[in-house]
């Protein structure tokens, strides 16, 4: 099932029949996310006429290409190297003509990428925002309603630059809703939301902020471009791949293996509170044939978040995983798995993890204790010890998390649990 998640959201297949027709003038490819090397290569591989550009993407996540220079950097807290291809990119965008063509390639990572900070900040002082952000438990639109107004690229700006040039944006959307403005920090998208959102962000999570910050978003030039900006009249979205796409390639292979697929959809909260509602969904499936009788596939999307409080290694994914192990308590028959499309769970090497009924169990053996790790946020160390962590590495594609979770017939309960 994740496999087919991952594979219905592939650039190689998705970006090609959605070109649009080459231009009089110049054809400039610019991108970011980590999906944008297969993006830029599925471009080049199918592009009829000359063609020139600049795409950035998450260290390991490039391909070769031969016109479209490939360059990597950190994620998810940007750095030198992202901050330099950032620069590069707008400027690749400024000077261009009417019939000129410019193909934006955004996918998920985009934001935390293009580090370009806006007016007098600095590097340091976006990165010190952005592990604020990444330890709050704020939600990707509300962090990227931040990083929009810290920045001189995001937040239509990048389509702004380039006026009076087409712009079409090929999008793979890693968010909730897929709402282009909010997927990449929408680089080439009219933003809806203002300085005073930003700043209410920093409010509602108690984020510190620097005082650099506090100025810059106090300015006229922390405020991006609006909805009806005579800029971004020739800018244009296509949506070639969605976190829904991924879920109905999967319930279609949970379908064939005879379990009943039902999609929750794209879902954001604290990674354990989403694991109790799925607990608690799964736990009606065996006990009592609702929403639908056994054999059946839980299956959900999105993108939860993680208020970090203590000291372990994990992921959004692992850490979900992690706290419906613990509220399941090794009931029999249900399996389960979660993992971030994009192959790594957050800062880890792992794409995700799978449990099983016996994985408290297994853990206890070993001397580890499935509470006191989800009290210190060490889901990767969890399922590490159990060996039972999913490694992918980079898929080179990013629509998101994907969670299943298998309930078995009530006769294989009696028979394996």
């Amino acid at each position: 099932m994740f496999d087919a998640a991952i594979g219905a959201v592939d650039p190689l297949k998705i970006v090609p029949g959605r070109l649009p027709a080459p231009p009089k003038g110049r054809t400039i490819v610019l991108g970011a996310g980590k999906a944008a090397a297969a993006m830029a290569k599925a471009v080049e591989d199918h592009w009829d006429g000359p063609l020139e550009g600049l795409v950035l993407t998450r260290y390991g996540h490039g391909l070769p290409t031969r016109r479209i220079e490939v360059v990597e950097g950190a994620h998810p807290v940007p750095d030198e190297s992202g901050q330099q291809a950032a620069r590069r990119i707008l400027q690749k965008a400024e000077g261009l003509t009417k019939d000129d063509l410019v193909l934006c390639l955004i996918s998920g990572g985009a934001s935390a990428l293009l580090a370009l900070p806006g007016g007098q900040l600095t590097l340091a002082d976006k990165q010190a925002v952005n592990k604020g952000l990444l330890k709050s438990g704020a939600n990707i639109a509300e962090m990227n309603c931040v990083r929009k107004h810290l920045s001189a690229i995001k937040g239509g700006r990048l389509a702004a630059a380039a006026h009076p040039a087409r712009v079409v944006t090929l999008l793979i959307s890693d968010v909730p809703g897929d709402d282009p403005s909010v997927i990449g920090s929408g680089p080439t998208v009219a933003d809806p939301t203002s300085t005073a959102d930003a700043i209410a962000v920093f409010e509602k999570y108690q984020m510190p902020m620097p005082e650099a910050v506090r100025r810059h978003l106090e300015s006229p030039a922390a405020e991006t471009p609006k909805p009806g900006d005579p800029r971004l009249a020739g800018a244009s979205t296509v949506m070639l791949g969605t976190p829904q796409a991924a879920l109905d390639a999967a319930a279609a292979i949970a379908r064939d293996a005879g379990y009943q697929p039902v999609i929750l959809g794209d879902l954001e909260g604290e990674a354990r509170d989403v694991a109790l509602v799925h607990a608690g969904i799964a736990r009606q499936v065996a006990r009592h044939g609702q929403p639908m009788p056994a054999p059946a596939a839980i299956i959900s999307g999105g993108e939860t978040t993680v208020t970090v409080r203590g000291q372990g290694r994990g992921g959004r994914n692992a850490e979900f995983l992690l706290a419906l192990a613990v509220a399941l308590d090794g009931q029999a028959g249900i399996h389960a798995m979660a993992g971030d499309t994009d192959g790594i769970d957050g800062t880890e090497d792992n794409a995700g993890a799978l449990l099983a009924p016996d994985s408290i169990a297994r853990a206890a053996q070993l001397g580890v204790e499935a509470k006191a790790r989800l009290a210190d946020n060490d889901g990767y160390g969890f399922f590490s010890a159990l060996q039972d962590l999913i490694v992918t590495g980079p898929t080179r594609t990013n629509v998101n998390d994907f969670r299943a979770i298998l309930v078995d017939r009530p006769d294989y309960q009696s028979k394996k649990g």
